[in-house]
């Protein structure tokens, strides 16, 4: 990897990174290849340093992500964008929420490695992570689910006014009318999808931008399995 190096610099060119940022990058993108078990498909890191680290750093564009102070990412995975976010605003506190204990174990190796000491690895189902509640400014998620899904996940973990960041691609008319109607049960108001192109060969990259403009009823989210079951505004 040493002799690409000068390639993926560029590629996170113009953030403003310092030299223990960009040491921190270079890490998460030799676990990535090191870890035969990392949760991806993309290991390389000629490769991943496109797909997941300027996929994730798109969220810098947010004023909300870069102004808070708690940030959950929900199906954390192989750790994008939570890990890639929390190196760029290490004055934010990262929940890197995740399911699957061996997907935890690989996190917590991840950020031990790359020395990111503001992230907390959070083994829960999103619907059982009570301590999470109405206590996170920003919700992050990067192919989750279906977006209404991903909406009655997000919506109970943020306090009034915070806003959810959707990562998706391909923009879909049934969806984002499925997705407005969650909303509106939900809370949350849809303030814009923007259209993005963290590297050149990116196409149909969009973050959907939402806020929390009311509270959300006590039921949700509903029991584990049931919002993928039985989607709100289908």
């Amino acid at each position: 990897m040493a002799g690409d190096r000068d390639d993926w610099l560029q590629t996170l060119d113009g953030r403003g990174f310092d030299a223990r940022q960009l040491a921190q990058f270079e890490r998460i993108l030799r676990q990535l290849e090191d870890d035969e078990h990392a949760p991806t498909t993309i290991r390389d890191a000629r490769e991943a340093v496109h797909a997941h680290l300027a996929d994730s750093l798109v969220g810098l564009d947010i004023d909300e992500i870069r102004s808070a102070c708690a940030i959950a990412d929900l199906g954390s995975g192989a750790g994008f964008p939570g890990t890639a976010l929390a190196v760029a605003l290490p004055r934010a506190h990262f929940s890197l929420v995740e399911s699957q204990r061996r997907k935890c174990e690989f996190l917590r190796g991840l950020c031990a490695r790359a020395e990111i000491a503001n992230v907390t690895v959070v083994y829960a189902r999103v619907e059982d992570w009570q301590d999470g509640r109405m206590r996170n400014d920003v919700v992050v998620a990067r192919a989750l689910g279906p977006q209404p899904v991903v909406l009655e996940y997000a919506a109970p973990l943020l306090r009034l006014g915070g806003t959810l960041v959707d990562w998706r691609g391909k923009r879909s008319d049934e969806q984002e009318r499925a997705a407005a109607d969650a909303a509106e049960t939900l809370g949350l108001r849809l303030r814009e999808i923007r259209r993005v192109q963290p590297f050149a060969e990116a196409r149909d990259r969009h973050v959907h931008v939402f806020t929390k403009t009311g509270e959300t009823p006590p039921r949700f989210p509903r029991r584990a399995g049931m919002a993928r079951k039985r989607p709100l505004g289908g």
